[in-house]
């Protein structure tokens, strides 16, 4: 899931820390701790940028900073579910499976996750897509919360404002929060390709990160909720480690307080324009790569992965990980972004998540071992 190096982006990078070099700004930056909420200059800030563009109402009270979104989810999961003190037992709901294979191991308490098989349409041009089945979407009284990345690792699926604004609505119904992890969308980094718009209230949780923007090694989280949620989430920032780290804040804050939008500009100069060239590049090749074999691929409409359904696959995707590693190909098999999900179920075995955000010629040598290992197995 790294992100890819975008020199006019890294560039930008390198310019704020020559600032704050300049500025003699480091020292505040590495030798003081923030507060367990985060760096309070850059809070102020992003609150403002959010509410220019969405008038969402949210104060620096909404917002806190943690070492990175697996460390934001980390808190939150079990902050809301596992075993509470009165003796229940609390999950988190995943409303689309397959869903992202970072949350699987995050629990304290055993049986933390569960999630919702999704409907599939089948589309034009070799492509597929994942909808959530709200006719079989259940939330029992063990429900903590509903979460969903949007787009979603490992698909890049993209569900629509509609069917969040579902999720929403049956959320606050059973007295529930609506997690949404947006580590990948808008209003940054963007590498988003259709239409979505970003929605919060009180009851909506909402993640986003730096890593993505293109500063993964800074491990900058962000989570925007209701002032009790970003409470009880501080408070275990300064258990656990005093303070997230100042460093990823101090570099953006100006681009995102500047009058003239660097954010944005990134974002919609560079960052969206790079994803989506290699998206769409991804999906052309694989198309021609894959063309004799019965492979269907998610309609990739954000993030940077292919997600490949080998359909009636003679092994598991487990299997055929192996095969692929011990030529040096690495991709992800799909059985484990599926939690709780009917062992029967024999499309969770069938499929391969692959990160196209690396150099072209890697790219196509990989798909080629790909399909050449799959014509192997089809003709066993």
């Amino acid at each position: 899931g790294n992100p890819a190096i975008i020199p006019e982006v890294s560039a930008v990078f390198a310019e704020e820390i020559q600032q704050l070099l300049d500025a003699q700004s480091l020292t505040s930056t590495l030798g003081y701790y923030s507060t367990p909420q985060g760096d309070s200059e850059f809070i102020d800030v992003i609150a403002t940028f959010l509410n220019q563009r969405y008038n969402w109402g949210i104060s620096s009270k909404n917002i806190m900073l943690t070492n990175g979104s697996q460390n934001s989810f980390f808190y939150l999961f079990n902050l809301l579910a596992g075993n509470m003190p009165n003796g229940s037992h609390k999950k988190i709901l995943f409303p689309l499976s397959p869903e992202y294979i970072g949350y699987m191991d995050l629990g304290l308490s055993d049986d933390m996750f569960t999630s919702n098989k999704p409907s599939i349409d089948m589309l034009n041009e070799q492509q597929f897509k994942y909808r959530i089945d709200f006719d079989k979407l259940k939330i029992s009284d063990d429900i903590a919360a509903i979460c969903v990345s949007r787009p979603t690792n490992p698909t890049g699926n993209v569900i629509s404002d509609a069917e969040l604004l579902k999720l929403d609505q049956l959320a606050q119904q059973h007295n529930i929060p609506l997690i949404v992890d947006n580590a990948y969308g808008f209003p940054f980094p963007g590498a988003i390709y259709t239409e979505a718009r970003p929605h919060w209230h009180e009851n909506i949780i909402l993640g986003m990160s730096l890593s993505k923007f293109g500063l993964p090694g800074v491990r900058t989280g962000i989570m925007v909720a209701n002032e009790n949620i970003i409470s009880a989430m501080s408070s275990i920032n300064g258990i656990t480690c005093l303070a997230p780290n100042n460093l990823g804040a101090r570099i953006v804050t100006r681009l995102f307080s500047d009058t003239d939008n660097k954010v944005i500009a990134l974002r919609d100069n560079f960052i969206r324009p790079f994803y989506r060239a290699k998206m769409e590049k991804a999906l052309d090749l694989a198309k021609t790569v894959f063309t004799d074999l019965p492979v269907l691929i998610h309609k990739p409409e954000g993030a940077f992965f292919l997600w490949l359904w080998c359909q009636n696959l003679p092994v598991s995707s487990r299997e055929l990980y192996q095969r692929l590693k011990n030529r040096k190909v690495f991709v992800i098999p799909g059985e484990d972004f599926f939690v709780d999900i009917d062992e029967d179920w024999a499309h969770q075995r069938q499929c391969l998540r692959i990160n196209y955000a690396l150099d072209d010629k890697q790219l196509e040598r990989g798909l080629y071992i790909i399909a050449e290992e799959l014509k192997t197995l089809y003709a066993e």
